[in-house]
């Protein structure tokens, strides 16, 4: 009889630990809302600072099994990623790995459903539960999944009218609304004066139905979100499509160029206050102009560039794309898209991915929440296009990024403290190197490691000596 009830207990202990544990991680990982003592950048449910570091991964619900999806995850989590933006549908005609169709008569009304879910037996699960079963192996990895529910061009070829607009993101919301570990991209690589009105329906009824994840809209290259949806209740922070074209291949109206920290500028200066990032800068190994691929590649140094310029121009993160693993290129690809050059699980590993968790690691190093740009910081004129020195500063410490690694002059003074100490921080392998200590008056000027070229980029860090 003892020894029965000691094995009852010792059942009884293993469950409450288990339960335990589980009711930890839902603790750790639970919505993303927008900062409330800024309205610029995320937090986690528990007040500290959620630095967004996003990867494209597109087409992650119909080219990946659950083996692979997993290895994707990982490999992404050990990198420092924290969200993952896909498309849910991204063609009406969608069939995933599986041969699993997401849709009855390609009818977003009438998503396919197989009752059941086993998945060790393929004939017993559905596009929907596949779905499913990435956002939930996401979570364990702490990713969240920023979902796009129909990629734009399917609105604007007039596959979805009003009344299923309301419809599908009603079923959305029933089906994933209690995932702790989602973000909404409404859009998707589409201009929002065109079908508005079903973009503001999708908005809005996600907004309503499901109040506890925020939302955006992931417009066309070279355009915001803020320039149509500023103001829309339903639109909780603000998206930018940077990429992929050179200065003098830009022949938008605001002709930007790689210049994305001035999109931020425009987002980040409207009321109401929202945070704002770059949800597509030019991707990884993926030819200038995008379409030609007879054109240079842009590399990690690009990459960095963007992401420095961006956040510090106020960004709440960024997010970073690979030519092949935004598709998931792999041998039995009758083609690749954009001249993919390597397959999806040999591109993860590439640099530019390595080399965004040092940014996000030196953004998280310092006082987050009171954090702002601060281009006073750099002395006399600035550089234009790729010499540009983007800054940012807190009370007690501020960030000065050079691409080029050339000489530039910065104005003490804007910081805490009469004295200074500074180092070099390198975005390619989160290293400092120490300069010396400085009065924190007057103009100093400093001149970074190595020659003054393209892709010799530093940070100079100052802080206050108390």
């Amino acid at each position: 009889m003892i020894k029965r009830n000691q094995l009852i207990f010792s059942l009884m202990l293993i469950f409450l630990v288990l339960q335990t544990c589980q009711n930890n991680k839902t603790n750790k990982l639970a919505p993303i809302k927008v900062s409330q003592k800024n309205n610029h950048f995320f937090a986690k449910h528990n007040g500290e600072p959620f630095f967004w570091l996003g990867d494209t991964g597109w087409l992650l619900f119909s080219k990946l099994n659950r083996k692979d999806a997993e290895k994707y995850l990982e490999n992404r989590n050990q990198k420092g990623f924290n969200v993952i933006q896909t498309s849910i549908i991204h063609n009406i005609e969608y069939i995933n790995i599986y041969g699993d169709t997401a849709l009855v008569n390609q009818n977003v009304t009438k998503p396919k459903i197989t009752e059941g879910i086993n998945y060790e037996d393929p004939a017993a699960y559905d596009f929907w539960d596949h779905v499913e079963f990435v956002i939930d192996k996401a979570a364990e990895y702490e990713i969240y999944m920023g979902l796009i529910p129909i990629w734009g061009s399917n609105v604007d070829h007039g596959y979805v009218n009003k009344e299923q607009a309301e419809q599908y993101a009603k079923f959305l919301e029933k089906r994933f609304g209690d995932k702790p570990n989602i973000f909404w991209i409404n859009g998707g690589d589409t201009r929002g004066n065109e079908s508005t009105e079903i973009w503001n329906i999708i908005g809005n009824t996600l907004g309503k139905e499901d109040p506890h994840h925020l939302i955006t809209f992931h417009p066309f290259g070279r355009h915001q979100s803020s320039m149509w949806f500023h103001k829309k209740p339903w639109l909780d922070f603000n998206m930018f499509q940077s990429g992929h074209r050179r200065y003098d291949q830009d022949d938008t109206k605001l002709a930007y160029g790689p210049s994305n920290w001035k999109y931020v500028n425009t987002s980040y200066n409207k009321n109401p206050i929202k945070p704002v990032i770059d949800g597509e800068p030019s991707y990884e190994e993926i030819p200038e102009g995008l379409h030609d691929t007879s054109q240079p590649y842009w590399d990690a140094d690009d990459i960095r560039r963007y992401a420095y310029w961006s956040v510090f121009a106020g960004a709440a993160g960024q997010t970073y794309g690979h030519n092949a693993v935004m598709q998931f290129h792999k041998p039995s690809d009758a083609e690749a898209a954009y001249g993919a050059k390597q397959y999806w699980y040999e591109a993860i590993n590439d640099t530019g991915a390595a080399d965004m968790q040092h940014m996000k690691n030196l953004m998280l190093s310092r006082p987050y929440f009171e954090r702002i740009p601060d281009q006073s910081l750099v002395a006399g004129k600035n550089g234009k296009q790729y010499e540009y020195i983007a800054a940012t500063r807190g009370k007690s410490y501020a960030f000065l990024y050079t691409y080029t690694g050339r000489t530039f002059k910065v104005q003490m003074g804007k910081i805490e403290g009469k004295r200074l100490k500074a180092a070099w921080y390198s975005p390619r392998n989160g290293k400092y190197q120490k300069i010396g200590k400085f009065q924190n008056s007057g103009i100093q000027e400093l001149n970074p490691p190595g020659k003054h070229k393209n892709g010799n980029d530093w940070v100079l860090v100052l802080d206050s000596l108390q």
